[in-house]
């Protein structure tokens, strides 16, 4: 099956009068840094039915909204691209814990990883996948 569009989920939320941001390190590979919650689409399947369908796979976490979407970003404009068509969207998060360990569902290459997620704060910007996320400054303005 060949995948072309990936969607990232930097889902937020509000807590004691800061925004934070979702989370999390693999179990077994931190090294890997802090990420958000990513997949790649099934083929044919629409943007936004794939990203929530890839925030609960990945993160356990069902009912979140869209609150916006960055421009489509290509390969190499972040530090983990790859030949996927990126999407970017801001999620808000329903009531969630403040940390969770999750073991990834569905078929995909990260089926059965655990990861281990948590809220940090926006500000100052988190550094993700090991260095700075230009998609941070764009999306969550």
């Amino acid at each position: 099956m060949k995948y072309t569009d990936r969607v990232l989920a930097y889902v937020t939320r509000e807590r004691d009068g800061r925004k934070e941001l979702l989370v999390f390190d693999h179990s077994d590979h931190r090294a890997a840094g802090k990420q958000v919650p990513a997949g790649r689409l099934e083929p044919g399947e629409e943007l936004e039915k794939g990203l929530l369908r890839e925030l609960e796979e990945v993160s356990g976490l069902a009912g979140a909204s869209v609150v916006s979407q960055a421009r489509a970003f290509a390969p190499g404009e972040l530090p983990h691209g790859r030949a996927y068509t990126n999407h970017a969207f801001e999620l808000e998060a329903p009531d969630a814990s403040d940390a969770w360990e999750h073991v990834v569902a569905g078929d995909g290459d990260d089926a059965g990883l655990v990861f281990l997620y948590r809220w940090v704060p926006l500000a100052p910007a988190p550094e993700l996948w090991g260095g700075s996320d230009p998609m941070l400054a764009r999306l969550l303005r």
